[in-house]
């Protein structure tokens, strides 16, 4: 009698289906973690934009902050283009976040504030951030956040 090598069909199918019980475990995990991830990037931004917010100003006290995100960035190296950010955070988009910064008032700006929001509301991010010339980042559980939301501690 010649003996066959190999697996059976009913081996493959109990190997398949522990493989798929596995993935099952751990596809939500990996997501929370780049939420979390996209998260923590969001806050950092903020936080980036904040610095350069401030460095603006002392770089060109007679504008004040800026008026628009392209004055931050940029390559001239001067209040039209002061090359404090990179151009990823330039463009607005960063990380599964969008970020819209607000000018407050006529030359010299005075305030302005930023908000972060997931570009999709549970794939990219869960919380919506906010931050203005205070320095304060805030942040709303779901939606966006605003100068009322909780601080961030």
């Amino acid at each position: 009698m010649k003996k066959q090598k190999g697996f059976s069909l009913i081996e493959l199918l109990i190997v398949v289906a522990i493989i798929l019980i596995i993935a099952a475990i751990a596809i939500p995990n990996l997501l929370k973690a780049r939420i979390s991830a996209n998260e923590s990037s969001a806050v950092g931004s903020l936080r980036t934009l904040n610095t350069a917010n401030v460095q603006y100003a002392a770089q060109c006290p007679n504008l004040g902050f800026p008026a628009a995100l392209a004055n931050i960035g940029g390559v001239a190296g001067d209040c039209t283009g002061a090359g404090i950010i990179d151009s990823v955070l330039q463009s607005g988009t960063k990380s599964g976040y969008t970020f819209v910064y607000t000018a407050g008032g006529t030359t010299p700006v005075t305030t302005y504030s930023i908000t972060a929001n997931p570009i999709t509301q549970g794939v990219t991010g869960q919380r919506g951030f906010y931050t203005d010339q205070t320095g304060v980042l805030r942040y709303a559980a779901a939606g966006p956040a605003t100068n009322a939301s909780n601080s961030l501690q």
